[in-house]
């Protein structure tokens, strides 16, 4: 029989565990998510009839604040030129969201997208400059969405059911490869600046992220600017990963009620080069000069090229939409794994 002083203390422990209830991993689900809203460079932006053309969704440096009726009118234009890749990119694959040639309402999409990337970006240009004076710095995408967008969009957009995706650091680390500095403290650095940005999102009650490790660049086509062979290397690659990993790894501890989510695009995109035929791509090392005319879809032959859905690389910078869809069902793989 258990003493009146066992017992007392039996219900103090008790009593403890209720009020200090044990760590555990956030809720996060990708079928109950029904809102992406994404920041980053060319291989994420998308066109909006508000937005800067062949740049943004809507806005660019010069144009940088809107109303709600600016936001909830602007639509997801989908062309050849309406993204980078000549077609849909990933982030329209992802969600579903835009994905029709025409005019998408974001809140028509069973998964809305909402995207603030800038073709051309970099985190800050306290590292790297601009690429135009109508540029939209990873920074300056998260102030402009702070200020202006989530204020819309906090009226039906739930945070719980939202997932915030960013991928950046194509052009930062192919703008900054021929600087004489020691590259792992400096992609640190920029690690640094880009989860200070992201701080911001999640003061506004964001809690779930994906963030997107770099595209193979080491393997893009030659260009007369580059011919010998690309920068940045593989090496330099791994240490802007490994500088995502480690600062997306201390901002959830800082966070434990935020789920933290490190796609490896770097790994996965390699082994889709390596064994292309495999996902029906056909040209690894080259891409149709004629990207970017108005008949190369409907008729390729036309320009001497192969159809671009064979192609990995659209140009000499980014991936065919055809390679997009590819990655967005290895990314919807991972989502729902977790």
């Amino acid at each position: 029989m258990l003493s009146s002083q066992h017992i007392a203390a039996l219900t103090a422990l008790v009593a403890t565990s209720i009020a200090r209830p044990s760590p555990h991993k956030p809720a996060f689900s990708w079928a109950e998510t029904k809102y992406l809203i994404t920041f980053g460079d060319s291989y994420t932006y998308v066109q909006g009839t508000h937005g800067l053309q062949n740049y943004s969704f809507i806005g660019d440096a010069f144009d940088f604040g809107f109303n709600a009726s600016a936001l909830l009118s602007d639509r997801i234009v989908q062309n050849l030129t309406a993204t980078a890749e000549g077609g849909p990119n990933w982030v329209e694959y992802l969600t579903g969201c835009g994905l029709q040639p025409g005019l998408t309402n974001p809140r028509d999409c069973e998964k809305q997208l909402w995207d603030f990337a800038f073709a051309g970006s970099d985190i800050s240009t306290a590292y790297t400059p601009l690429h135009h004076n109508f540029t939209v710095s990873l920074v300056n995408q998260t102030k402009q969405f702070e200020q202006y967008a989530n204020p819309v969009l906090s009226t039906f957009v739930d945070p719980a059911k939202t997932l915030v995706g960013i991928w950046i650091g194509i052009n930062d680390i192919g703008d900054s490869a021929e600087y004489d500095v020691d590259f792992p403290t400096f992609y640190n650095e920029l690690m640094t600046t880009l989860f200070e940005a992201v701080q911001g999102i999640y003061d506004l009650g964001y809690t779930n992220y994906l963030f997107m490790k770099l595209p193979p660049l080491n393997r893009t086509p030659p260009n007369l600017i580059r011919a010998a062979g690309p920068l940045p290397n593989a090496t330099m690659i791994d240490w802007y990963d490994q500088a995502l990993s480690n600062h997306s790894a201390g901002f959830h501890a800082q966070h434990p009620d935020t789920k933290v989510m490190v796609f490896d695009t770097t790994t996965f995109l390699n082994g889709v080069l390596d064994n292309a035929a495999e996902y029906g791509i056909k040209n690894t090392t080259d891409y149709c000069a004629a990207y970017d005319q108005p008949y190369i879809i409907s008729d390729p032959a036309m320009y001497g090229c192969q159809p671009l859905s064979e192609f990995f690389w659209f140009n000499t910078g980014h991936m065919t939409s055809h390679t997009h869809k590819i990655l967005a069902t290895e990314v919807e793989k991972f989502l729902n794994e977790q």
